[in-house]
């Protein structure tokens, strides 16, 4: 053989020496292969994958950090084949690799199956949160971790709990995962479930979901419902955020459900003791307890006796004296105070207080100290069309009616000469306890000169008056000091001579008593009737005689007879 056959021969020798050693061995890379654990030290694991070399796989791949080993010599193990280190042949091999192309194929089946995959969440990332899917790693978005939006994830890492795959990317590595999605399916089930066997009077267990001004609104598992805030306790709540926190779990039980509506009413003070059982027996009554004032409105303020039992003292009812004020100037929120029972009715859920009841009456104590007829001094605090009020001892007032203010003048006269502030005396004319009066009077305090006179004016007698005004409908007139009036049709019985201008200021006349009013003070008098009762009283005297004379001579005579009368005697003139 000659020289350059030999060469030739042996370069085709090594040739096929080294596809021996390595050609067969190139087409591993990139794949997984099952090796065996040979030996073990602090840097790498030696694993025999059945090819002409060992492979050598770093030691901190078989172990989380702080964690012992997850593998021994001897066990099999499934290590992604990455490259040939050297010349020498030595294996580069990785265990996190092959995990994770393992994932890959089981995760692309899940994912063609719409099959939830399990994982972890460990790690946080702008816009969300990475999950490891038994060696892949996922991203899941921050709106797809809960059905609601999740303040703190604390709780949610480094748990295994199944997700859904939204999308998978292999060129890209991509995989995105929704935990929500899970969720959200089951809750669809639970609400099926739900919905077809809830009752009236269930208790069930749920999640504070909302809180509005009216209610919460709680997640029952796949539904939701609402507790009204009328129904969280049974004494008053201002606001449901008094009571409830969004994310807290309670128990809770329908009161009303609408299968067609599919509305659910809820209740939490349904689940504790009616406190209004038995009500009348704790709160008789006419007792006295203490409680808490809870609410002021303009009509009242409610007090709270216990949890759950209020009752309203109306503003009429707050103070003996202080009338038409505000309940807020008397009590304040919060303000221990006692109250007196006055009404309970356990049907309507209502007590009636009283804040007044429990101090002394100033009406009791006022009518003790002055009695009818007693003399009294005060302030005038208010005048009004009918009358002066006056401010009393005990922080009371009295009432001067108008007509109590004067003997000799009108009421609206008389209450012309009083000013607000001025003190005046009276004299108590009635003091009612129950409806909380007292009248007074000032004229009282006088004499009635004025009445005394009235008593001897009889009706039916004639007297003679003096003219103090002519007015269109007659004459005002006065009766030794008492006013009085003649209309115009009482000035004659001739209706021509009713005529009020043929009469003048200062002319005396003769009219006859009508009407004595002692309340007005005022007499009513007429000048026709005294003509009417001449007229008759004259035919009395002359109709029987046998004279022969007519109507007109026997009123002729018997006007002659009068002005002969009435007419002064020589000795007079």
């Amino acid at each position: 053989m000659s020289p350059a056959t030999s060469a030739a021969a042996a370069v085709e020798d090594f040739s096929a020496l080294l596809d021996e050693q390595f050609g067969d061995n190139e087409g591993f890379e990139g794949k997984v292969l099952k090796g065996t654990v040979i030996s073990i030290d602090s840097d790498a694991v030696l694993i025999d994958v059945g090819l002409k070399s060992e492979g050598r796989v770093p030691t901190k791949e078989f172990a989380a950090p702080g964690q012992p080993l997850e593998v021994k010599v001897g066990d099999t193990v499934d290590v992604f084949v990455e490259r040939y280190e050297d010349r020498e042949g030595i294996i580069r091999l990785s265990r996190e690799k092959a995990r994770r192309e393992e994932a890959w194929v089981q995760l692309e089946r899940s994912f063609n199956d719409s099959e939830r995959v399990n994982g972890v969440i460990f790690g946080r990332v702008k816009g969300g949160f990475i999950v490891d899917l038994n060696g892949a790693v996922a991203f899941l978005p921050g709106s797809q971790v809960d059905i609601r939006p999740v303040r703190d994830v604390a709780p949610l890492m480094g748990v295994p709990q199944p997700f859904q795959i939204l999308k998978m990317d292999p060129a890209r590595n991509n995989i995105v995962v929704s935990r929500r999605a899970v969720l959200e399916e089951s809750r669809t089930e639970a609400r099926s479930e739900l919905m077809a066997n809830l009752k009236e009077g269930q208790v069930l267990q749920g999640v504070v979901k909302n809180i509005t001004d009216y209610g919460a609104f709680v997640d029952l598992g796949g539904v939701d419902g609402l507790l009204h805030v009328t129904d969280i306790a049974w004494k008053r709540i201002n606001h449901p955020s008094e009571a409830l926190q969004i994310g807290e779990q309670i128990n809770v039980q329908v009161i009303r459900f609408n299968s067609e509506t599919q509305r659910i009413s809820l209740g939490m003070k349904q689940l504790e003791a009616d406190p209004w059982e038995g009500v009348e027996a704790k709160y008789p009554r006419g007792t006295k307890f203490s409680g808490r004032v809870t609410n002021i409105t303009d009509y009242g303020a409610f007090v709270e006796l216990e949890a759950g039992v209020e009752g309203l003292v109306h503003v009429s009812e707050m103070s003996w004296t202080k009338k038409n004020v505000h309940p807020g100037k008397i009590v304040s929120t919060s303000q221990e105070v006692e109250v007196m029972v006055l009404e309970t009715d356990s049907d309507k859920r209502r007590i009636s207080l009283g804040l007044k009841q429990c101090t002394n009456n100033p009406w009791e104590a006022f009518v003790d100290q002055f009695p009818v007829g007693a003399e009294v001094e005060g302030e005038i605090k208010n005048i009004t069309e009918f009358g002066l009020f006056i401010g009393l001892d005990g922080d009371i007032d009295g009432m001067a009616h108008m007509s109590d203010l004067a003997y000799d003048k009108t009421g609206e006269e008389a209450i012309s000469d009083f000013e607000k502030g001025q003190i005046v005396r009276a004299k108590v004319l009635d003091v009612d306890v129950e409806k909380e009066r007292v009248s007074l009077g000032i004229k009282q305090m006088g004499e009635d000169t004025v009445g005394e006179a009235m008593g001897d004016l009889k009706k039916g007698s004639v007297v003679t008056c003096t003219i103090t005004s002519v007015q269109d409908g007659g004459l005002e007139v006065m009766v030794d000091d008492i006013p009085g009036f003649i209309r115009k049709a009482e000035l004659s019985r001739e209706r021509s001579e009713q005529r009020p201008e043929r009469f003048a200021a200062g002319d005396k006349i003769d009219a006859k008593i009508t009407q004595v009013d002692k309340s007005g003070r005022k007499v009513s008098l007429s000048i026709k009737q005294r003509e009417v009762e001449e007229e008759k009283k004259a035919v009395a005297d002359y109709g029987s005689s046998d004279s022969g004379a007519s109507l007109g001579d026997i009123l002729g005579a018997a006007l002659k007879e009068k002005a002969a009368a009435t007419k002064p005697s020589d000795d007079e003139s």
